[in-house]
């Protein structure tokens, strides 16, 4: 290759990084202050006080009804938890860590004899990694890719979280 073309051809491929989407994005609006997510309805809030800032629809766990009691239930917790950690190597391309189980899910378990559980998030759909049913996460609340981005730049560790049946 001619040193011309293959001047040409770096140029042309930063150029083509540049113009790739990246998964992280900026935010700069109110504040989260909790999340709130309504199991019957298949909804999650996004509020800053009382007012709602975002609503998403969402998957959940592949046994959708009543709360999780143990590990492999495939239902999604119902309770106050809270954002604890931040994946942005997710298979799920990005998630945030729900500070599932609590310690009354630990007694509750525990009186059942089986383990609770845990690693419960919010996250996308990552493609092939998406169930086919409408509600397909092991437990999970589930978003678009897209919309995980959204709800990863706005919310913080730290934030509460309400899972309401």
């Amino acid at each position: 290759m001619k040193p011309i073309g293959a001047g040409l051809a770096i140029v042309a491929a930063m150029m083509l990084s540049a113009c790739e989407k990246s998964k992280f994005r900026k935010y700069d609006g109110p504040e989260v202050t909790q999340i709130l997510v309504l199991k019957e309805k298949r909804t999650m809030y996004l509020l800053n006080g009382e007012r709602p800032l975002k609503k998403y629809a969402v998957a959940l766990g592949g046994n959708p009804v009543g709360d999780k009691k143990v590990e492999g239930d495939m239902k999604t917790p119902e309770g106050a938890y809270h954002v604890d950690r931040r994946n942005p190597n997710s298979a799920y391309h990005l998630s945030l860590g729900i500070s599932y189980p609590n310690e009354q899910d630990l007694v509750e378990a525990k009186a059942l004899g089986k383990p609770p559980g845990g690693d419960i998030f919010i996250h996308g759909r990552a493609g092939k990694n998406r169930g086919t049913n409408p509600d397909w996460t092991a437990g999970c609340i589930a978003l678009t890719d897209d919309e995980i981005e959204e709800v990863y730049s706005m919310v913080r560790t730290g934030t509460p979280i309400y899972i309401a049946p």
